[in-house]
């Protein structure tokens, strides 16, 4: 099956009103936020934006595996269904949405997709919502992990002086700049600076965020972005954030303008916090 990577409200509808569908939807919000409305028959798993990866070395990211394994297996997935995963907005939660299909993608799930413009364009599109929890039998979601999709903080290093290899960091201003570590606050990490070599792109770029309810720009505005800073369609690119979760909504953005690139997912959290690591903190 071809599976959209991203479907609209209207399309999600319809597969909500088919009885034969193997459709689970997901929503990545805050608890809190869940409980006062979702999409109906939505589960809410918030963890996939708010885990951090320790390290990305085998013992980090078996780690991470076995915590996620159990998580969805509670939640009654077998990894066999369509998924569809969302947020409130694509340009407010820091890719939330994005970082839960790239994990359920990285884990082995085939059938993965986002729902383009988030709760907000289905709010909108004037569909129906709801308060009650739907009530899911548990499963056995078996792990099928593609270590192709992540970079890994050897590989990074590996690369910073590789010019074949393009390390786009798409953090927000301020932490390029270096005046912030990461986006909850200042100094949340030790060190505060860049990947040596990098180049920048803010994610926010790859969306249109004047709309009311932002989606991603057309592939052809995106290609052009990504030419200004030297990326083209036959490039190797490595993206980074602060957690893999902004680097995965750009992912979708380079994917849809037939770009490969592939997510270094400890990105600064991990990388700054392990000074043997070069970075770069000149003043920008």
């Amino acid at each position: 099956m071809n599976t959209k990577l991203l479907i609209s409200p209207q399309l999600l509808t319809s597969l909500l009103a088919e009885k034969s569908s193997n459709t689970v939807i997901i929503d990545t919000r805050s608890s809190e936020d869940y409980a006062i409305s979702h999409i109906p028959q939505a589960i809410n798993i918030r963890d996939f934006f708010t885990y951090l990866l320790e390290n990305s070395y085998s013992a980090g990211l078996e780690k991470l595996q076995e915590y996620f394994a159990k998580i969805i297996s509670r939640a009654g997935i077998s990894g066999a269904e369509w998924l569809i995963v969302y947020e409130d907005t694509l340009n407010k939660g820091y890719g939330q949405s994005c970082r839960a299909a790239f994990l359920l993608k990285y884990l082995g799930c085939a059938q993965v997709s986002i729902l383009h413009g988030g709760y907000r364009a289905w709010l909108r599109a004037g569909l129906p919502i709801t308060d009650e929890v739907p009530l899911r039998e548990s499963s056995i979601f078996r792990l099928h992990p593609k270590a192709d999709m992540i970079v890994t903080t050897a590989e990074m290093l590996e690369a910073i002086d590789n010019s074949a290899i393009i390390k786009l960091d798409v953090r927000d201003s301020e932490e390029w700049l270096g005046l912030s570590s990461s986006p909850y606050a200042p100094d949340f990490c030790p060190r505060k600076g860049r990947i040596p070599n990098a180049v920048w792109l803010e994610w926010h770029r790859m969306m249109n965020c004047e709309s009311q309810i932002p989606t991603f720009r057309s592939p052809d505005e995106i290609l052009e972005i990504c030419q200004s800073v030297g990326i083209t369609s036959e490039s190797i690119v490595y993206v980074y954030c602060f957690k893999g979760s902004r680097a995965a909504n750009t992912l979708i953005a380079l994917e849809e303008a037939g770009i490969s690139a592939r997510n270094y997912f400890g990105s600064w959290n991990e990388w700054s916090r392990d000074f043997s690591l070069p970075i770069d903190n000149r003043v920008m």
